[in-house]
């Protein structure tokens, strides 16, 4: 079955937040601004991830259609649909086929790109790499459905389009010997939902790694519900867990992640460290993944969230700097101010107290 064109394929879905009205304002605005810099330079672009060099972003979504990034929330990164065509015949369709024109010849095919970390300068006369099938990394989305509600995340629009919230054991099945076909390295088991919200979660989590035994798997999720052995058990199947928890108190982090609890993900952090370490197992490195924010970002704070870090006997803390909502931006985090803590990665800062970082990746 033939893959609709791209101009079909845009879907309408307005954000009604704020922040996000500015946010797509700023990536229209850049994008224009990086189309007009190609076009006096003669410079132009390339995607890695189409280009099959990313371990990151190319995404199978909880209703088998594939996205180009991790932030597809309207469908204009909708690349095709696996219950009509195969991956091969998706990652080299017209879709792709055209945003990789789009970019040979200076444009941005979408607005997402301008702010996307595969999107690549080329000198004029320097030829794109030729596409081929990603092995590095991809993301597999169990659910789109989540128990929170992130200021920053407009997964609201991208649920309004799946044709199915969660994906099927049947289909999980498919997709996990996908990847296996594709030899994916990196499996990240995570989108625009809460992974552990599925309900079956506890079986999902041993056929993924059964079938990609030598494969790093991670997952991403706010705590709240890996509450029971049964769940902290399948999480043994898992290369690293990503706590996403943003402050040190409820208020703190209610702020970003409403409908959330610190008091129930810092106990599911420390839960699940002492599951794994009763086991003697190294495995999964568990990593509290803390957002920065200018009202979680104080001297203070910091050296108080490090210090629970080890009382929960995680591996990693990492201060992630971000930019949605942009009156929460960290601008101690940006001054330079921050710059004694941990070390410096591509996530921002990380603190290691468990691991070194070769371990960690």
């Amino acid at each position: 079955m033939a893959i609709p064109p791209p101009t079909s394929r845009v879907i309408k879905n307005p954000k009604t937040r704020f922040n996000w009205r500015v946010s797509d304002l700023v990536r229209r605005a850049k994008s224009r601004w990086l189309e007009l810099r190609a076009k006096i330079t003669g410079q132009k672009f390339y995607c890695s991830a189409l280009a099959g060099e990313s371990e990151y972003n190319i995404t199978i979504n909880s209703d088998l259609t594939v996205s180009c990034n991790c932030q597809d929330y309207d469908g204009t990164g909708h690349l095709g649909d696996l219950r009509k065509n195969s991956f091969e015949e998706i990652f080299f369709g017209p879709v792709s086929k055209k945003f990789n024109e789009d970019l040979d010849k200076g444009k941005i095919p979408i607005t997402t790109c301008s702010r996307c970390g595969d999107l690549k300068r080329l000198k004029k006369n320097v030829a794109p790499p030729k596409p081929q099938l990603p092995h590095r990394g991809m993301l597999l989305e169990n659910t789109v459905i989540c128990n929170v509600d992130c200021v920053g995340c407009a997964r609201e629009g991208a649920a309004n389009i799946r044709t199915g919230k969660t994906m099927p054991m049947a289909e999980l099945s498919q997709m996990a010997d996908l990847l296996a076909r594709l030899k994916m390295e990196r499996i990240f088991y995570l989108n625009l939902g809460e992974p552990f919200l599925s309900p079956k979660v506890c079986e999902e989590l041993p056929l993924l790694r059964a079938k990609n035994p030598q494969a790093h798997i991670l997952v991403s999720t706010n705590g709240v519900l890996l509450n029971t052995d049964a769940k902290r058990e399948a999480a043994l199947n898992l290369s690293q867990i990503l706590f996403s928890v943003h402050g040190i108190s409820d208020a703190m982090c209610e702020k970003y992640m409403m409908n959330g609890s610190f008091e129930k993900a810092f106990e599911a952090m420390k839960k699940m460290a002492a599951y794994r370490d009763a086991r003697g197992l190294k495995q999964p490195v568990l990593e509290w993944k803390y957002l920065l924010f200018n009202w979680n970002d104080s001297p203070k704070t910091i050296s108080r969230a490090i210090e629970m870090a080890k009382e929960t006997g995680v591996d990693i803390i990492s201060f992630w700097p971000t930019h949605n909502p942009f009156y929460g931006m960290s601008w101690r985090y940006h001054l330079g101010l921050m710059n004694k803590i941990g070390e410096k990665t591509w996530k921002g800062r990380e603190v290691f107290l468990r691991v070194k970082q070769g371990e960690a990746k």
